[in-house]
């Protein structure tokens, strides 16, 4: 009979608590930030039950640097991970290391430390974007004459104009929209909850209140989003899938008319089409990142693939101008660690 571990009981429910509580009321909107977060837990436990841990000896120990180093090296050689997903992967664990902290003092010391751990070195990758050609045919691909040509030509119209992000253009709600004022603008809700606005241009008002009117009517109501799924109504957003399978079908229409559409088109790529094209337009990189939701300017630059002249007249501009909750039960199906925390294999 398995012996009983006050730790285990502890741990599991603070991965409970982070997982279904805590990261989705206060970290992040984003179905795929969430979804990162459960993948990481659940290869953590995955990698500390092939090295022999039980629930009976599930303690702090287990969440400390010697054992997270041990399971970056298994990501890379067991999973063959790719520098860039081990580091998503420390990242995660890292946000639930700093979050049991805040709930217990005494464990503080484990975020300290997973902090130290240095990330895996990658080869900087450019971001690719869309030429104007390119956006042109995506917008041309929609039949209007459809319910869902006309929501995907709105959605694809708001992800260019805005150049918000994809979780920010769904979880755009009725009440985010203002369309109506002297300088029509939507609000979007960002990283680490900032809120953005983010003006509009006349063509954009004119198909969002068109939309709007046709699938929300007269009476919209504040709270049923934008872009909602077809099979959970009006309150439920359509999800990040689903859009990326539509534009995925309208690359493949008119790639052999445009090669300047990717058939593995994202929707990243028409964020950071914008972003080129403010920059070839005249706005300068903090301008752009101002409009981008960015936090720090160097990330702008890096997501531009800047050049150093450019990067030193940015800096030159900167100076001169002065972002469910499951059961908690020690008696679990199989008796391994994964099930005990309620993490799925």
């Amino acid at each position: 009979m398995m012996k009983k571990n006050n730790d285990a009981v502890v741990f599991s429910r603070y991965i409970a608590d982070f997982l279904y509580d805590y990261a989705p009321a206060q970290l992040t909107h984003s179905e795929c930030t969430l979804k990162s977060y459960k993948d990481s837990l659940t290869l953590y436990v995955r990698f500390l039950e092939e090295k022999g841990t039980t629930p009976s000896d599930f303690t702090k120990a287990c969440f400390e640097r010697m054992f997270i180093e041990k399971w970056i090296k298994w990501l890379k050689e067991m999973r063959n991970n790719c520098p860039d997903t081990c580091n998503v992967r420390l990242a995660s664990i890292r946000v639930f290391l700093e979050y049991i902290g805040s709930r217990d003092v005494s464990l503080m010391y484990l975020y300290q430390d997973a902090t130290n751990i240095k990330r895996q070195k990658c080869a900087h990758k450019k971001v690719s974007g869309l030429t104007r050609d390119a956006v042109s045919a995506m917008l041309s691909a929609q039949d209007a004459s459809t319910k869902i040509g006309k929501r995907d030509l709105v959605f694809i119209i708001l992800l260019y104009a805005t150049a918000a992000r994809l979780d920010e253009i769904l979880s755009i709600k009725i009440k985010h929209l203002h369309t109506n004022e002297k300088k029509p603008y939507v609000t979007v809700v960002g990283k680490g909850e900032k809120t953005r606005t983010l003006y509009l241009l006349p063509r954009a008002v004119s198909h969002i209140q068109k939309y709007v009117l046709e699938e929300h009517g007269n009476a919209a109501d504040p709270e049923a989003y934008l872009f909602y799924s077809r099979v959970g109504g009006k309150y439920t957003k359509l999800t990040e899938p689903a859009i990326d399978k539509r534009l995925k079908l309208y690359a493949k229409e008119v790639h052999q008319n445009c090669a300047d559409v990717p058939l593995n088109i994202h929707a990243h790529q028409f964020r950071h089409a914008k972003a080129s094209h403010w920059i070839e337009d005249g706005l300068n990189v903090l301008q752009v990142s101002f409009l981008l939701g960015h936090a720090q300017l160097e990330t702008t630059m890096v997501y531009l693939d800047i050049t150093t002249e450019d990067k030193a007249k940015a800096l030159a501009t900167l100076e001169n101008e002065n972002d469910k909750r499951i059961s908690k039960k020690w008696k679990n199906t199989d008796g391994s660690l994964t099930d005990f925390c309620g993490l799925k294999r």
